[in-house]
Parts: structure tokens; C-alpha cells; sequence
């Protein structure tokens, strides 16, 4: 079955960096979009970033955009986030997720659709 296994999550100070990186495994992974999201406790889980399949198209949330970088390696089965410039307001518990289908068109933003999800890293940025 497919497997979402993330790492890298910890505690910054703000204005650090971190690197999540998301290891794929039970399917062709080059040929599925990948997205990153975040939650934090009483919020509903929203969208970071995502990338599609063939890594030629990205879709950053405004308030990441300019500080995250999404990118992927298909032949390491890999998607990761360069992150930069952290704020407090970035903690949360980072996920990895994947559509259950090959999806054409443009990258998909709601959780509602992606099937396949890791088990979430925890980010905290102290200030």
C-alpha cells in the first residue's frame, strides 16, 4: 500500500530554517502530484505547497510564498520543503500527501483531495 513517511521537523528560532523531506513508497511516485500541508490544534489542515508529478509546476499559500520551496526527486521517490525565514506563525504539524489518482490539470489545493497522507512532523518556531 502506499506509504507517506516524513522527517525533519523540530524546534527553530524565528528567521531559521528547516528542511522537511517526505519518502514515498507503494506506487509509481512520478506520477502523482504531491502537496504539503499544515494544521494547528481547533484549525482546519491547509495547504502549504504542491508540486506536480513531473516537478514542472508549483502552487505556494501566500503566506509561505517567497520563504518555501517545494521540490522532488522521482528517481529518490522524494518531495521536500526548503523552508526559510520562519515565523512563530509557521508551527504546526507538517503532512506529506499524495491524490489517489493521476491527476491532469491544475494542482489540487483542498485536503479533501488527497487520499494518502503521512503521519505529520512537528514544526515549532520559537521567537
Amino acid at each position: 500500500q502506499v506509504q507517506l513517511v516524513e522527517s525533519g521537523g523540530g524546534l527553530v528560532q524565528a528567521g531559521g530554517s528547516l528542511r522537511l523531506s517526505c519518502a514515498a513508497s507503494g506506487r509509481t511516485f512520478s506520477s502523482y502530484d504531491m502537496a504539503w500541508f499544515r494544521q494547528v490544534p481547533g484549525k482546519e489542515r491547509e495547504i502549504v505547497a504542491s508540486i506536480r508529478w513531473s516537478g514542472d509546476s508549483t502552487y505556494y499559500a501566500d503566506s509561505v510564498k517567497g520563504r518555501f520551496t517545494i521540490s522532488r526527486d522521482n528517481a529518490k521517490n522524494t518531495v521536500s520543503l526548503q523552508m526559510n525565514s520562519l515565523k512563530p506563525e509557521d508551527t504546526a504539524v507538517y503532512f506529506c500527501a499524495s491524490p489517489g489518482f493521476q491527476t491532469r490539470g491544475s494542482l489540487k489545493l483542498a485536503s479533501t483531495e488527497y487520499e494518502y497522507w503521512g503521519q505529520g512532523t512537528q514544526v515549532t518556531v520559537s521567537s
